[in-house]
């Protein structure tokens, strides 16, 4: 009881709490506004050791996604991305690397989703390369089951990018338990 849950204390403090004060799964949210079959809120993990914060509030900007999805080289589509948000997928280069080719181009943030599509549960930790590069934009990384559910419904309507609210304070809304994907209840 009691002196399980002390332990239990004790051994956090000790394993997960170093002196640089680490944030451990401090979340982030942001909403889509459209398409509406996805209009949910979505939560996120920030990059735990590089990418900047978001000083600003996106009432509406575009979360568009990567082409080719890995961003790992130059983008087809990276005028699109500008000024925007990109949704990139995890896998074949570091997530470091990712973030910078969204910074270079002039993208405001980047979301990387897991490339394992089934992942509903699991927020992998962002960590810096051994590259000893910085990056300036925050970067998120999205549960596989989030960014593969925005990217399928994106394809089904025939659109280039999602419109989102990004970051939303989610204890001003009272119904936030409604607004998370159903599939995140599986």
């Amino acid at each position: 009881g009691a002196a399980m849950l002390l332990w239990l204390w004790l051994w956090l403090c000790v394993c997960c709490c170093p002196g640089r004060g680490l944030r451990i799964h401090e979340y982030l949210y942001f909403q889509v506004l459209s398409p509406g079959d996805i209009r949910y809120i979505f939560t996120a993990t920030p990059a735990k050791d590089f990418g900047g914060v978001f000083n600003t509030r996106y009432e509406q900007i575009h979360l568009v996604p990567a082409d080719p999805p890995e961003a790992c080289g130059e983008l087809n589509n990276g005028v699109f991305i500008q000024d925007q948000i990109a949704l990139v997928e995890r896998g074949g280069c570091s997530f470091l690397s990712k973030t910078r080719v969204i910074q270079e181009h002039g993208g405001r943030a980047v979301i990387i989703a897991d490339n394992a599509y089934d992942n509903d549960s699991f927020y992998i930790e962002m960590i810096q390369d051994s590259s000893r590069r910085t990056a300036d934009i925050p970067a998120l990384f999205l549960l596989g089951r989030d960014g593969y559910m925005i990217r399928r419904s994106l394809e089904q309507h025939g659109l280039p990018w999602a419109v989102i609210s990004i970051p939303v304070n989610v204890t001003s809304i009272p119904t936030y338990e409604m607004m998370q994907p159903p599939w995140t209840f599986w």
